[in-house]
């Protein structure tokens, strides 16, 4: 019951938004209701309501939350006749006027409405807590079952378009990062935790060929930072090399793909390729703690992670009941990558569910020798807690440069020794049981 509720309210304002957006002429606005709802009987198939499909097939046969019925004209849903408008002509004179509209001094502003309270949980479940029910995002949750890979190859790349691209780091931090949104042709679809192909433009001039595809980690969830499902973003270190001796930025060396997509404007017509990866995916299991380690770009995934278990209205948000713990390594505070957005997410999650814990190496020193601080220290440091969880369940995931591992893996090869336990056989068991996420570059 639950589901198929959100799935026709989704369509219901996938709608509106259509018909909201219309160009067409104010005579055309007065379609009545009748004829609408003539109109959606001939155009939506009887399979899309039936309650006998499977929340999937009921989600895929509705065009996957993308409206049946072509925009404008008013067809599916006519806001003078069925909603508040109330034929008042509002709404034509809005198009009409456009930004010269001024609403009328009679006009009454209807209050925000709220989540309506159940007097009892859907599907007879068995809770203490009271059950609200609020709008939710949907319609690309069957990519759990169905993981996207390879809707297209590196010797076969798609075009993406350059949206917006900004640096996300002050100017007193080292080197130049920035947060790039692409739209992806239709039917290009990922999930959280996989990784996008760039094919930069022009040839190799090593090769004499054209250059190889660079791997990127996604930094949004499913459905991208417009929450449209088309859309997916990209967190790019510029890649610059410095001379030993002038101490100044070597042109020649510098990175071809991290370059071009910094400096791209929006617009740009970028060559793609994937999704590729299963190594990063979020645990099935939804009781289960997620610990993040991250270092500068390596918080990519991670955003994606946190995007969809604290902010974004789906299922998996509110079913969450584990921990999410995050370590994030920068040299200095003015490179602390989305901490804005991290701050919003601890306000939205349920007191202790989100810890995050700062490594920044140039500003923070450690407990252990006083050096300075990095994530590797702040593992050893919570080692207790660390060891812990994962004994309990806890999936872990490392995302950075290759550097940061051996590092990572001394420090907790140190602390099993001064417990009495076995590193290696630690490690193994934790392996075997899939806890133990790796993705470096």
């Amino acid at each position: 019951m639950g589901l198929s509720n959100v799935h026709l309210g989704h369509l219901h304002s996938a709608s509106k938004i259509s018909s909201s957006s219309s160009s067409s002429p104010s005579s055309s606005l007065s379609s009545s209701s009748s004829s609408s709802s003539s109109t959606l009987r001939q155009v939506l198939p009887s399979s899309t309501t039936s309650l006998y499909l499977s929340g999937k097939e009921r989600i895929k046969k509705a065009g996957c939350g993308t409206a049946l019925v072509s925009s404008g004209q008013c067809l599916l849903f006519d806001p003078e006749e069925e909603g508040k408008l109330q034929g008042t002509g509002s709404l034509s004179s809005r198009i009409t006027n456009g930004p010269k509209y001024v609403l009328p001094q009679d006009a009454v502003i209807a209050p925000q409405q709220q989540p309506t309270p159940l007097s009892s949980p859907p599907l007879d479940v068995d809770v203490d807590v009271d059950v609200t029910v609020s709008d939710a995002q949907h319609w690309l949750e069957y990519l759990d079952e169905e993981l996207p890979l390879n809707f297209a190859k590196p010797n076969k790349p798609v075009t993406a378009t350059l949206l917006a691209r900004s640096r996300i780091i002050s100017e007193d931090a080292p080197g130049d990062i920035q947060h790039v949104i692409m739209r992806l042709p239709e039917g290009m679809h990922y999930v959280e935790g996989q990784s996008l192909s760039v094919i930069p433009p022009g040839v190799d001039p090593k090769t004499n060929k054209k250059y190889s595809p660079r791997l990127y980690s996604i930094a949004s969830t499913r459905y991208g930072d417009i929450l449209d499902g088309n859309t997916v973003s990209l967190c790019v270190r510029r890649a610059e090399y410095y001379d030993t001796i002038t101490n100044q930025v070597d042109t020649s060396k510098k990175g071809v793909c991290s370059n071009y997509l910094c400096d791209a404007e929006p617009g740009t017509q970028v060559s793609v390729a994937g999704p590729v990866g299963k190594t990063m995916l979020l645990p099935k299991d939804l009781s289960s703690d997620v610990i993040m380690v991250a270092t500068g770009t390596g918080i990519a995934p991670f955003r994606g992670f946190m995007h969809r278990l604290f902010m974004e209205q789906t299922v998996v948000r509110h079913m969450f009941s584990g921990t999410a713990w995050l370590i994030l390594g920068v040299p200095v505070s003015g490179g602390l990558l989305y901490k804005e957005e991290f701050d919003a997410m601890l306000e939205n999650a349920n007191p202790g569910q989100l810890n995050i814990d700062y490594a920044i190496s140039r500003e923070m020193t450690n407990t252990i020798d006083g050096g300075k601080l990095y994530v590797q220290n702040v593992i050893a440091q919570n080692a207790n807690e660390f060891f812990t969880r994962l004994d309990n369940g806890a999936s872990v995931y490392f995302c950075g440069l290759k550097g940061m591992m051996p590092p990572i893996l001394e420090a907790l090869e140190k602390v099993a020794a001064e417990n009495g336990l076995d590193w290696n056989v630690k490690l193994k068991a934790w392996k075997a049981n899939h806890q133990w996420h790796v993705e470096v570059y």
